[in-house]
């Protein structure tokens, strides 16, 4: 799964879509983060951006940020992020993240918005996302 803030980036020779292009970055940043050794930090710098990600039994959670943002406040959003899809799916694993993306994105949007953390409470992202489910 995949969420875009900000447009990705055309090619200057404009070879590719804008599509095309997401599918090429998210392929060689997938490349990059699951051949990278244990022993390595959980950051890379990648292009404009930094990548920050946490590797949690065969699942990655990978963000891409600015040269200048701290590197600690998004690994922990990531672990925020994976305690509340912890919490709402008990125990998650990769089942529950293929079976059920649409909750996960929905999880994704109460937290975040527009790329900037919207909420830090987990109950009260929570109850919103329940809520939701009510109302659906």
């Amino acid at each position: 799964l995949s969420k875009w803030y900000v447009p990705a980036p055309v090619p200057t020779n404009g070879s590719n879509s804008g599509e095309a292009e997401k599918i090429r970055i998210e392929a060689e940043v997938h490349r990059l983060v699951t051949a990278r050794d244990k022993k390595y930090t959980n950051f890379i710098e990648y292009n404009n951006y930094k990548l920050i990600y946490r590797r949690y039994a065969g699942l990655f959670f990978t963000i891409a940020v600015d040269l200048s943002d701290n590197e600690l406040s998004y690994l922990e959003t990531i672990h925020l992020f994976v305690e509340l899809l912890d919490s709402y799916f008990s125990n998650v694993c990769e089942l529950d993240i293929v079976f059920n993306f649409n909750k996960v994105y929905s999880i994704l949007d109460e937290y975040m918005l527009a790329g900037e953390i919207e909420e830090t409470s987990k109950r009260e992202i929570l109850d919103r996302v329940r809520l939701l489910e009510k109302v659906e």
